[in-house]
């Protein structure tokens, strides 16, 4: 088993300097489910995702991964919501279906992308439909809304569905991060937690490979698994709109 290698995205500018890729469906003539998907800590690393964007948009999906920097003095707070902001005014303008829209991030990111999708305070009309949190913690307040997920799901029923992927290999974040905001979330009613065979890097179709200190498209058969399983999870939670 290999891993998939993806082609050159469109790329585009969603704020200045700031750009984004986007991974058509194959095949798709649209408008298409949409997932919007940060990568982790490493600043501005778009192309670290590029695998899982591949294997979701063979499933169908628009897929838009913006650079962002977790470094900025902000935390990246404005980066994050430029790229959100810019998905949800012109997901359409991309063949995009605006009315299935995932928010989903990995490592640093899925704590910000659950946050941001169940917070009392975003839009209504820029809400999306469904979350999906990668490799993550949910404990400590996210910068793109100042609140702990965990805290806020814990004692609130989330307004939209959140599906949550966290390899049981994973050494950088344990899984019992995830098993937590899973456990808050069951018990109002909203539970879905996928615990592949693999690592942090794994799950979004990855290998850490430290002579570049950065992930690269996965080999090994149990991160392409994952990495699968992963994009499966996204198009399943774009379609539940």
């Amino acid at each position: 088993m290999t891993a998939l290698h993806p082609a050159p995205p469109e790329v585009v500018e969603y704020a200045p300097g700031k750009l984004m890729d986007v991974h058509r469906p194959a095949g798709g003539e649209g408008p298409s489910p949409v997932v919007l998907l940060w990568h982790g800590r490493g600043p501005d690393e778009r192309d670290v995702m590029r695998p899982l964007a591949l294997a979701a948009a063979e499933l169908g999906l628009l897929v838009l991964v913006p650079d962002w920097r977790s470094d900025e003095k902000d935390g990246g707070r404005a980066h994050l919501l430029a790229s959100f902001e810019y998905a949800r005014r012109h997901a359409a303008a991309h063949a995009g279906d605006p009315d299935r829209f995932v928010l989903a991030g990995w490592s640093l990111s899925g704590r910000e992308a659950v946050a941001l999708a169940t917070h009392p305070d975003t839009p209504a009309e820029l809400r999306p439909t469904a979350a999906v949190g990668i490799a993550s913690s949910y404990e400590r307040p996210a910068v793109t809304t100042g609140e702990s997920p965990l805290a806020f799901l814990s004692a609130h029923p989330s307004p939209v569905p959140v599906r949550l992927v966290h390899g049981t290999r994973d050494e950088l974040v344990p899984a019992d991060r995830s098993r937590e905001l899973s456990t808050a979330l069951a018990a109002r009613g909203s539970h879905h937690l996928l615990e592949p065979d693999s690592d942090h890097a794994g799950v979004i179709l990855t290998e850490f490979d430290p002579a570049v200190a950065r992930c690269v498209p996965a080999k090994a058969d149990h991160a392409v698994r994952a990495g699968l399983a992963t994009a499966r999870v996204l198009a399943d939670a774009a379609r539940l709109a």
